[in-house]
């Protein structure tokens, strides 16, 4: 019997953006039905275990991933010693639309439906990104800094599911106020007991299972060009 690691392809990539060349890691299982770009939250990368972990949940439902860097390794180092760059919303929605174009550009992706899974400040970017470009079928976010957003939420047509810890304050009042903002189909689900970085027993596998939901729910092939 093929083991997940035998029918899901992994591959290290390179995505140019801006003069800057991001490092990603692409994972494509056999017939995957749509592609889920990760935007990981501050001081993160994409070697991030939690998001790592909900990516290889999200592989066992036929769906690839694109888990990238959002900053250079020049950048990240400036950031340790005390840069902002992390929660300057306009500069990672550039560079998750710009991985989101080199995706579309991949033959291995051309008809996949694309959908964001962002956590932290990286929800926000998913959000902005989601309102500036067409064709986003869908966006999750996990304890997502969604009021950074600001109004870009209001301009946000994809199904967007918004997971919060019940014990993440104020995360929690923030994804309600953007709840509100939202004019797409939308929900907020809260985990009961569980805190900013789902630490909890049995916490991540739910943020899993509702993420894979959702985008197996609204994540579709699309048309390949003529």
């Amino acid at each position: 019997m093929n083991t997940m690691m035998e029918i899901c392809a992994k591959k290290e990539v390179s995505i140019p953006c801006a003069g800057a060349v991001l490092s990603g890691e692409l994972s494509i299982p056999e017939e995957a039905r749509g592609l889920v770009i990760f935007a990981h939250g501050s001081g993160s990368s994409r070697h991030s275990p939690r998001n790592r972990w909900v990516a290889g949940q999200m592989h066992e439902r036929q769906l690839a991933t694109l888990l990238f860097d959002l900053l250079t390794p020049e950048e990240a180092a400036a950031e340790e010693r005390g840069g902002m760059q992390r929660f300057d919303i306009p500069f990672l929605t550039e560079r998750l639309i710009a991985a989101t174009e080199w995706a579309r550009q991949q033959p291995a992706l051309k008809t996949l439906g694309i959908g964001y899974f962002g956590a932290s400040t990286g929800a926000a970017a998913a959000l902005a990104a989601a309102s500036e470009i067409s064709g986003i079928q869908a966006v999750v976010s996990r304890g997502g800094r969604t009021d950074l957003a600001g109004k870009a939420a209001t301009e946000v047509r994809a199904p967007t599911l918004m997971i919060v810890g019940s014990l993440d304050y104020p995360v929690v009042e923030w994804n309600e106020e953007t709840l509100e903002l939202l004019p797409c189909t939308k929900r907020l689900s809260l985990v009961e007991g569980a805190s900013h970085l789902f630490p909890e027993e049995g916490a991540l596998e739910r943020v899993a299972l509702l993420a894979a939901d959702w985008f197996a729910m609204h994540l579709t092939h699309v048309p390949p060009e003529s």
